[in-house]
Order: C-alpha cells, then structure tokens, then sequence
C-alpha cells in the first residue's frame, strides 16, 4: 500500500487524480482509507487464524496507523480551515 490508495490519488498539486468534482475526490479518498483498513484487517485476521508471516502483520499494522494518521490530519486541517472560516468579519 501507498500513501496514494489511502488519499484516493491525491496528486502532489493537491489535486484529486481521476476525479471530476470535489464530491467524487472525497469519496474516493474515502473509499482508498477503507480499502486501507480492511486489507490491513484481513491481513491480521489470518496471521492470528491461520498463523501468517508475522513480518506480514506488523507491515499491514503500520499500514493501517499509517492510513488513520492520514485521514486525522486531513481532518485536524479541515475543522482548521472551518475555523478559519467563522472568525472571518463579514
């Protein structure tokens, strides 16, 4: 997994790979973070079921930390800019 699948292409411009709205870029980031968390999930649940590399476990662990810091700091910096956004003056 890559940074990329849990942003959903995010490009380094900032802007969403493939993705014609920003309604579309948000749920294909969504979709990357899921897909993310559930390979990590499937990759832990066979390494304690069926006895899996545990090099396996620990790297899809450190994926899925990696994909929910991903998906805090986008957020930090959203509720950020929202703030921003009411102490403005009108």
């Amino acid at each position: 997994m890559d940074l990329n699948s849990v942003t959903g292409g995010l490009s380094a411009t900032g802007r969403i790979s493939g993705a014609s709205s920003p309604g579309e870029a948000v749920a294909d980031a969504a979709r990357g973070f899921a897909d993310a968390l559930r390979a990590a999930e499937s990759q832990g649940e066979a390494a304690v079921t069926t006895g899996a590399d545990p090099h396996a476990l620990v790297t899809a662990m450190a994926e899925g930390k990696l994909a929910v810091d991903t998906v805090v700091a986008i957020r930090d910096r959203v509720v950020e800019a929202y703030q921003e956004i009411l102490r403005m003056q009108v």
